[in-house]
């Protein structure tokens, strides 16, 4: 017993050290040659400072609305849903959501309704929507802001991180910064 004891209290130590020293170290070392510090990635606009990397919730008809968020977009709370695709809680509450979505876009087809825009990610933050989430809402904030759909195609192209290398991942985009760059474009016009 007394030799267990031992055993284990000398694993509990080394573990302390490696994992809340050593480990930690490295990590926030890591974190400090990375850009921006580890602090996250920081957007400025209009005095107002924001986190990119964060989902936010836009939900006025002249935005590109975001992914839906299982946690309201609490930074502090990030998961899922956890409900199975047939889960009927889950299957009412993305129906609720296209019924939403085909209200705010009524010249749309459910069947046209990218996956994206009716379900939330994992975290439920992700920052990003796919590139035919952000074409499917064109016309809405086309018709909204009385800016043409060929400009918003054009910022749509521009705002389009692609897959890395060309190989890994999909196009996606970053909404909140596709968002500020159509208030600019909205203010730059008028």
């Amino acid at each position: 017993m007394k030799k267990t004891f031992l055993q284990a209290l000398k694993l509990t130590l080394v573990c302390l050290v490696c994992f809340s020293g050593i480990y930690t170290f490295i990590v926030y070392g890591m974190a400090q040659v990375m850009p921006n510090s580890g602090k996250g990635n920081i957007i400025t606009d209009t005095g107002r400072a924001y986190y990119s990397n964060i989902g936010q919730s836009f939900t006025a008809k002249g935005y590109f609305h975001s992914r839906p968020s299982a946690v309201a977009y609490n930074a502090a709370g990030s998961g899922g849903s956890n409900k199975g695709p047939s889960n009927p809680e889950y299957l009412a509450e993305v129906e609720k959501r296209i019924d939403t979505i085909l209200i705010q876009n009524p010249d749309m087809k459910r069947e046209d309704i990218p996956a994206d825009m009716v379900t939330a990610s994992a975290s439920g933050l992700d920052p990003h929507i796919s590139m035919l989430s952000a074409k499917f809402q064109m016309k809405r904030i086309a018709r909204e802001r009385n800016i043409k759909v060929s400009e918003l195609e054009t910022l749509i192209e521009n705002h389009t991180d692609k897959p890395l290398v060309g190989l890994f991942g999909p196009e996606k985009i970053n909404v909140l910064e596709l968002n500020i760059a159509l208030d600019k474009l909205d203010k730059n016009k008028h």
